[in-house]
């Protein structure tokens, strides 16, 4: 049996990525490291028993010699999805971006060398290329730009990565993402925060003139993305993997208004993020061609289907707005989760 080592997965892509792996790779057998910051939710992995084929473990992935007792198993590949991922939170204080992101990821390395894993897939963006004009598309090949203190930090990353496969011939590979959506998105982002919003009738708040372009992924996409790159790709490649779907903020938010049936009166401007990058757009045709990658589902879909989520799931939402879902780690410490 294959042990796949998740980081961070009890996060909003990570957590995906392992009801992912159930579904379609039910003989993965998963070890999930999280430090359960405040964007780490278990109940994102209630419906998932803690068995032989997956286990939890609660730890720093900064903290080097921690995990290294934590994890006391055979690791066959990794998929490093841990990272601190807010902007407005890195512009406000990029510690903890500089602790998790790139302390982390070298110290994942680390151990990944030491375990002599097959693979070591990194979990990246697009906001390391920067921002776009009007024209153009961001590829593997697109220089590394990062503007805000977060892409900074992934960009950092990126390049440990890189370094270690040319160094000590690390299969390290990275993918590059567009903007995700979908279940279990922590509710400060984009679209979650403007449904629980719209839902509540509260302000809709857009920063600048809302014109700022982003590409939109299916959260499962994306997922099945990563897991292609895990079992297909080649070590010191990265692979970009985009929705084909440029909207601008504004549309998007209009789009939820008539989703919930709200009006737009709701939309309230707000100053403009420090840094804002214009556009973002992704070319994914070399990750389609090297790995079948390809997408589901439209974004008119995708954003039904979310909104359905979020609807259908309003106490999730709720006690993270109120705090409470913190209380769910206390009643479950209590245990051994890792056993």
């Amino acid at each position: 049996m294959t042990t796949l080592l998740v980081t961070g997965g009890a996060g909003f892509i990570g957590s995906n990525f392992i009801h992912l792996l159930r579904r379609e790779r039910p003989e993965i057998r998963i070890v999930n490291v999280d430090v359960l910051t405040y964007a780490g939710n278990l109940e994102n992995l209630k419906d998932v028993p803690l068995d032989d084929h997956y286990r939890f473990i609660r730890c720093d992935i900064a903290d080097n010699q921690a995990l290294k007792e934590a994890v006391d198993e055979k690791i066959d590949a990794v998929v490093h999805f841990a990272a601190e991922s807010h902007v407005d939170r890195s512009i406000e204080d990029a510690s903890a971006f500089l602790r998790t992101n790139v302390i982390g990821t070298q110290v994942m390395i680390d151990l990944a060398r030491a375990w002599d894993v097959e693979k070591f897939v990194h979990v990246s963006t697009d906001e390391v290329y920067g921002s776009l004009g009007d024209e153009g598309l961001f590829t593997e090949e697109t220089p590394i730009s990062p503007n805000s203190p977060y892409s900074a930090s992934k960009a950092a990353s990126d390049l440990l990565v890189r370094a270690a496969v040319e160094t000590h011939q690390f299969p390290g590979i990275i993918t590059r993402c567009s903007n995700n959506y979908g279940p279990y998105q922590f509710p400060e982002k984009l679209i979650p925060l403007m449904i629980s919003n719209a839902t509540e009738d509260k302000p809709l708040p857009i920063y600048g003139d809302g014109m700022n372009v982003r590409d939109w992924i299916w959260v499962d996409d994306h997922c099945m993305g990563i897991l292609l790159a895990l079992e297909k790709g080649k070590p010191g490649h990265v692979y970009n993997l985009g929705g084909k779907s440029e909207l601008t903020n504004m549309a998007v938010v209009k789009a939820i208004l008539k989703s919930v049936d709200k009006p737009e009166s709701l939309i309230t401007f707000v100053t403009d993020r420090k840094g804002h990058d214009q556009r973002y757009a992704i070319d994914c045709s070399y990750a389609e061609k090297e790995l079948g990658f390809d997408r589901s589902i439209d974004f008119e879909e995708g954003l039904k289907r979310t909104v359905d989520w979020y609807l259908e799931n309003e106490s999730w939402w709720q006690r993270i707005k109120t705090g409470a879902y913190l209380e769910y780690y206390d009643r479950h410490y209590g245990k051994d989760l890792s056993e």
